[in-house]
């Protein structure tokens, strides 16, 4: 759903929640988007100049089901398609790229695969990472500003997790640990 066209007057904040296999994008300087993440990626994508961005939310890093919603190409192709289509320029892209973690036993490699996916992806399209937190075992809360591309993160505490093991280094200055 592509939201806010930056034409409307808002009193508040509008908080926007992008759920697994969803990607959302705005152009309105009022939106947030937010979202929860464990082994699954989201990548934050904008263009500062036209101010609009946006953020997808995909399960696995590639699969050959029918379900395409929930992996990694096609979220990343479709949230830079419909980021150009709202004004961006494909040149102007940068990203921010978080989640990836294994917060279970039970095939902990999906997170990084993930991780390694969306990367790889990024720097095969020439789309430059400004900051990542990927991988460990907290799974995440993110809030992103679609029209300036400021993130923060926040480590959630999942109460099943005995032993921590941190988080790849690479949070740029940017993006707000909160």
């Amino acid at each position: 759903m592509e939201t806010g066209t930056g034409t409307a007057k808002r009193n508040s904040p509008q908080n926007i929640t992008v759920i697994q296999g969803a990607i959302e994008i705005s152009k309105d300087p009022d939106v947030t988007l937010t979202t929860i993440l464990g082994s699954c990626v989201s990548v934050c994508m904008w263009d500062e100049h036209a101010k609009v961005g946006g953020m997808n939310h995909f399960l696995l890093a590639e699969g050959t089901d029918s379900n395409a919603i929930k992996y990694g190409a096609y979220a990343m192709e479709m949230l830079i398609n419909r980021l150009i289509r709202a004004g961006a320029s494909r040149d102007a892209l940068q990203s921010k790229v978080f989640g990836g973690a294994a917060v279970s036993n039970f095939a902990s490699d999906i997170g990084q695969k993930n991780g390694a996916f969306a990367l790889k992806f990024l720097a095969t399209e020439g789309i430059p990472s400004r900051g990542e937190s990927l991988g460990g075992t907290k799974a995440r809360r993110v809030r992103f500003t679609p029209t300036t591309g400021n993130a923060q993160m926040l480590f959630v505490l999942p109460t099943e997790v005995k032993q921590e093991e941190p988080a790849r280094a690479g949070v740029a200055a940017d993006i707000t640990l909160f």
